[in-house]
């Protein structure tokens, strides 16, 4: 599924009235009727409703509700952020159709205006029709004084399309914004749901078809979601007759003194992936510790200096390259010197495909020169701050731009992991991961990611895909743990061992689909 920034809403409004002569009035009817659906979900019949309306098409949808509405038995009443004589076009249409069929309005220019603002957290449930797509300058007057009485009220919202006062494409707030329980958006998402404060204050969002034709909706823009479908035909089949060597050799160069843990991790989740070999290269004491808790994982001791990997390390790596399919760099490593020097060495002379990570990341911010290889870069919001020499303010407030930046800066494929993590590569769309939760922010679980990916990278699948399926598959990890462990207090070796169950999940999706 594609995502749609505001030009192309209002590009697939236009087309499908001219080309394909859908009335604009259908949409609107039929977007009512899903935002509807959502009301119902919320609150039972009976229950007062106090919708916000705004005087564009936004508005217009927001009238539609309260028809509706009304003639289901609820409550109803707008609250109009406008005068009536502002209101054009289908926003004028509805608005009189609706009143005419009994919903009560309040309008800006009303005695009783601020009064009804007061009361509205005595109502059951809100709807936010105020502002669209379209809103780009800062929110003031009635619409601003609407949003307040929202945000204040501590009722339930459901925001038709975007929440109001968020920017579309950026997810910034416009100087006030609707704080959304739940947001239900029309066509496509919008990029606002993944970034900026938009990601927080759309809530849980869906999409509702409302009768775009497939063509409109199917024409590529600059982002898409990652699907379960395309995941499931990416994933590598295993041959009946393959030997583990043909089912990937991974090297997992990870691990300190200090930081003995995420070798493990990382091991753990690439024997989970369904990796054929798996070798940790690391100091002594992190190999005794991947050898207590992982029996089925090769190990290969290298010389330290002060409990990090020594420089002289570097030629042990490069002698055994030709055994590997792929390789992990980074995870715990620290990035002291001697670590840095063992990574340019090592990089210089390193062919295969491979994830750079963690402390590898910071490396690389701190001058030492990535592989010639194909990578995939895993980098959080902290470390991408480090490699762009951005603030992590500036990182987040728009994730889309970030990705783009990074994979044109490195010429390699970069994955920006946070809620719905983005992958992206230089003339490739961004890929918007949408599995996942809050439980997952937690110490670990980004080595398990890295596991993941490179197990991928080991079976051939190039480095563009290899990000997206770890990300998606990663993350439908995680949605398991939290259904049956619990939302919050599992564990990154929890999500490592379901990832097999998560395979599974995958897979069944597209047993009935065409092949990719």
């Amino acid at each position: 599924m594609w995502i749609a920034k505001a030009e192309q809403c209002r590009r697939i409004d236009q087309k499908a009235s001219a080309d394909y002569e859908i009335p604009a009035k259908s949409l609107m009817e039929r977007a009512g009727q899903a935002v509807f659906e959502a009301v119902k979900e919320f609150v039972e019949t009976g229950s007062r409703v106090a919708i916000f309306c705004g005087k564009g098409n936004n508005g217009g949808d927001g009238f539609v509700v309260a028809r509706i509405a009304r003639d289901h038995g609820y409550l109803v009443e707008c609250i109009v952020a406008a005068c009536e004589d502002e209101l054009k076009g289908l926003a004028a249409e509805e608005k009189r159709t609706a009143k005419e069929q009994g919903v009560c309005m309040t309008f800006a220019d009303s005695d009783r205006w601020a009064k009804k603002l007061d009361c509205v957290a005595h109502r059951d449930l809100l709807v936010d029709a105020l502002l669209g797509t379209g809103a780009k300058s800062e929110v003031q007057g009635p619409v601003r004084e609407a949003i307040q009485a929202i945000n204040r009220s501590g009722v339930p919202v459901i925001s038709i399309d975007i929440p109001s006062g968020i920017e579309c494409d950026t997810g910034q707030e416009l100087g006030e914004s609707v704080w959304a329980c739940r947001t239900v958006t029309m066509g496509q998402p919008k990029p606002c749901f993944f970034q900026g404060i938009g990601l927080e204050h759309s809530g849980y969002w869906s999409v509702a078809e409302i009768g775009y034709p497939e063509e409109l909706l199917n024409e590529p823009t600059e982002a898409r979601l990652i699907e379960a479908e395309w995941v499931g035909c990416m994933l590598p089949e295993r041959m009946r007759g393959s030997h583990k060597r043909e089912n990937g050799s991974l090297l997992i160069v990870a691990g300190s003194r200090t930081m003995p843990g995420a070798a493990t991790l990382v091991a753990r989740a690439a024997v989970r992936s369904g990796a054929g070999l798996v070798t940790v290269a690391s100091v002594p004491s992190v190999c005794d510790i991947v050898a207590h808790h992982l029996p089925e994982v090769l190990l290969m001791p290298l010389p330290e200096t002060d409990g990090v990997v020594a420089p002289e390390a570097a030629e042990m790596i490069l002698d055994k390259q030709s055994a590997y399919t792929a390789a992990a760099f980074g995870p715990g490593m620290t990035h002291e010197e001697p670590v840095q020097k063992f990574l340019a060495e090592v990089w210089q002379g390193w062919e295969k495909p491979c994830v750079i990570d963690a402390d590898a990341l910071n490396c690389v911010a701190l001058g030492v020169h990535l592989p010639r290889a194909s990578c995939v870069m895993t980098p959080h919001a902290g470390e991408m701050s480090r490699l762009l020499k951005l603030s992590t303010a500036e990182i987040q407030a728009d994730r889309f731009q970030t990705i783009e930046q990074a994979a044109r800066r490195f010429g390699q494929t970069v994955l920006l992991k946070g809620p719905f993590t983005v992958v992206g590569e230089a003339d490739q769309p961004i890929l918007v991961n949408t599995t996942g939760n809050p439980g997952m922010a937690t110490g670990g679980m980004g080595d398990t990611l890295t596991g993941i990916i490179a197990t991928l990278l080991s079976e051939d699948i190039p480095a563009y895909c290899a990000a997206a399926c770890g990300v998606h598959w990663h993350g439908l990890a995680g949605d398991l743990c939290a259904c049956e462990i619990g939302t919050i207090g599992y564990t990154a070796v929890d999500v490592a061992n379901s990832l097999p169950s998560a395979r599974v999940r995958i897979l069944t999706s597209c047993e009935s689909k065409p092949p990719c």
